[in-house]
């Protein structure tokens, strides 16, 4: 067993305790909520507005760890799943090893990176309001909201425009298949790493760029390492909110809607506190480093990035079969109206 596991393993053996203690003593619980970012992140201020929806309107606390508190993704998955934690936040690119079909946010181009397009469009689609909640379910997890944070944009160590400037270069990916296949179709070479690696192997060169929102790159110091951004248009990064649903189950009636209230107070917050976050850290990033360059590709450079996306969206569909083809189809259904924007 690996340190970083026996660490885990120990922590989440406290919080087990810790559980077992408190559950015979009062009504009021407390809550336990891992996500996957830092201090003042997205995901950090969603959980943090639902922590205060929920201690406003009920006995109840919530207990908030970020990342690295109790291990990397696939940790906090892993007690959700065990009811160790009640609550994860987790990006589908890392629930896609898990639920295949959440793949679908990495299909380039399929999004709008359009801060009111987008937000509407989490608000009213079916695919994602209606279709997802039951592909969750089958992994015993309870989808409470999905949320945008912003626009994907790419680092590397060399200005890009085209794919034949990414040939050569291994491009962090999460350890996401589609991910991966679409860098391939872009041209580089799709290099998994889990996140506690990709600062260090950009400043070492083992990997040659990544892929992340300006916020991340800000927070994270990707920028010091890997300093030449590059806005394709391509997609945007796509979190959510799950709970165990075994604990959701267990909640009376008025516990589930607390729950679901604050979710949604959540949600109505950040898509407020998204739009112009990428231009602010933008900001702050080029305030911090001379070295920064930002490349925006022009309309005709997207297209040549845009045509190599049919080949992930097949990928896509050979992965998951008939759910998956039909889940994509009720997206581009409900991205219609955004098209001729």
């Amino acid at each position: 067993m690996t340190l970083k596991k026996r660490l885990t393993t120990a922590v989440a053996g406290a919080l087990i305790t810790g559980m077992v203690a408190f559950s015979s003593t009062a009504a009021a619980a407390n809550w336990r909520y891992a996500h996957e970012e830092f201090e003042g992140d997205v995901q950090d201020v969603f959980a943090h507005k639902f922590k205060e929806y929920v201690e406003e309107h009920s006995d109840n606390t919530v207990q908030i760890f970020r990342f690295g508190e109790l291990g990397e993704s696939d940790d906090i998955m892993e007690q959700t799943q065990m009811g160790i934690l009640q609550f994860v936040n987790q990006s589908p690119g890392f629930t896609g090893s898990l639920i295949p079909e959440a793949q679908i946010f990495f299909i380039p181009y399929l999004l709008p990176v359009d801060d009111d397009d987008i937000i509407d469009f989490f608000r009213t689609s079916k695919a994602i309001n209606e279709m997802f909640p039951e592909l969750y379910a089958e992994q015993g997890l309870e989808l409470l909201k999905m949320y945008p944070e912003g626009e994907m944009v790419v680092t590397a160590d060399t200005p890009v425009r085209s794919p034949e400037d990414f040939r050569g270069k291994n491009i962090r990916t999460m350890t996401n298949p589609l991910l991966s296949e679409t860098y391939r179709a872009f041209g580089a070479t799709p290099t998994p790493l889990p996140w506690g690696e990709v600062y260090g192997g950009l400043q070492t060169n083992i990997i040659q760029g990544q892929e992340n929102p300006i916020f991340w790159i800000q927070s994270g110091g990707l920028y010091e390492v890997s300093p030449n951004l590059i806005f394709t248009g391509h997609g945007q990064f796509t979190t959510a909110l799950m709970a165990n649903q075994d604990f959701f189950n267990s909640l009376s009636a008025d516990e589930q809607q607390l729950v679901r209230d604050a979710s949604e107070y959540a949600f109505d917050y950040i898509t407020e506190y998204v739009p112009g976050l990428s231009d602010e850290m933008l900001d702050k990033i080029l305030e911090a480093s001379p070295d920064v360059t930002v490349t925006r590709l022009t309309e005709e450079e997207r297209q040549v990035f845009m045509d190599r996306a049919p080949r992930v969206e097949q990928r896509f569909i050979d992965m998951t079969g008939e759910r998956g083809e039909a889940l994509l189809e009720q997206f581009k259904a409900d991205l219609e109206p955004y098209q001729s924007r």
